[in-house]
């Protein structure tokens, strides 16, 4: 009986404090709605925090878009080449215009020393035509029974003459600038054909605020804009041999056409192989499905009757 007085006695007391002081239910609402409020405000702080996030990527990839656009050139747009298609192949016409508009107007300056006159014969000219043009150019050749060097005529095993000597008499007569090796250059570049359509057909006057030193050109599609090569494909500049009209994007297809075969000869080869192996592995595809369905299934799906009593 005096524990139980003794208990109720305590009781009593607390009861009396807890009128003075707030109760643990009211800490716990006030500490919730503190709670709540600071959840509130912190999610409002980080979702400013997200936007100013995306704010700040936006304007840092703007900047980093025009200074890639600076530093690696405009993004050229894509042009139907009529040979990309998966069964198409290479405008052998436009090919041998290409050539046309190579050897007069970019031979003076730009090399293709991977490339023979053999291997225009059936591409571009018979095999007589490509000996005619062979023979037009001289080629030191030796040493002789007395051990000295002598030129002769080309002969179609020859390659393409270089327009230079060596690399520093290229750049000497270029103001510095070193004219690139065409025969693989729609393949070094990237998005190449276009990027050379572009190149050649882009030149055009800097604009407001752009300044380009003495003895450079302007072309948004060539990295940093300046370029020391001028504009070669004027209209009329060439005379085709078919009555071709020599436009200046005419010739930029024609001569792109005939670079791209230069840097991959093989394809229309490559293309009609791989359409003859399709073709086979199609008949062995019907030939393993018939097997499998009407063959292999019967024996398959056949039971097994055990008689057991005879």
């Amino acid at each position: 009986m005096a524990a139980g007085r003794a208990i109720h006695h305590i009781w009593r007391k607390l009861q009396s404090k807890s009128v003075a002081t707030p109760g643990l239910s009211t800490l716990i609402k006030r500490s919730d709605q503190e709670g709540v409020e600071s959840t509130l405000g912190g999610k409002s702080l980080r979702a400013f925090a997200f936007v100013g996030a995306g704010v700040s990527g936006l304007l840092a990839f703007g900047t980093v878009a025009s200074a890639d656009e600076a530093e690696h050139g405009l993004e050229c747009p894509s042009y139907p080449w009529p040979h990309q298609g998966i069964l198409s192949s290479y405008d052998h016409s436009s090919i041998r215009r290409g050539h046309q508009v190579y050897q007069q107007v970019c031979a003076s300056c730009h090399s293709m020393s991977l490339v023979a006159y053999r291997d225009l014969v059936g591409v571009a000219y018979t095999e007589e035509e490509a000996k005619a043009l062979a023979a037009e150019i001289e080629v030191v050749d030796g040493p002789n029974d007395e051990g000295e060097m002598f030129t002769r005529p080309g002969k179609l095993s020859d390659r393409f003459p270089q327009p230079y000597a060596n690399e520093q008499a290229a750049r000497f007569a270029n103001g510095g600038a070193y004219p690139p090796d065409l025969s693989l250059i729609t393949k070094a570049r990237h998005n190449g054909q276009n990027y050379v359509f572009a190149l050649l057909t882009g030149y055009h006057d800097p604009p407001a605020g752009v300044m380009i030193r003495e003895g450079l050109h302007y072309n948004p599609y060539f990295p940093g804009g300046a370029i020391a090569m001028p504009k070669m494909l004027i209209d009329g500049a060439v005379e085709y041999e078919d009555g071709t009209p020599a436009t200046e994007s005419q010739m930029g297809k024609d001569v792109v056409t005939f670079l791209s075969w230069a840097a991959e000869p093989e394809m229309e080869e490559r293309k009609l192989m791989g359409f003859k192996w399709i073709f086979l592995l199609s008949l062995a595809l019907l030939q393993a499905g018939y097997y499998r369905r009407l063959k292999w299934s019967v024996l398959k799906s056949r039971k097994l009757v055990l008689d057991v009593v005879n």
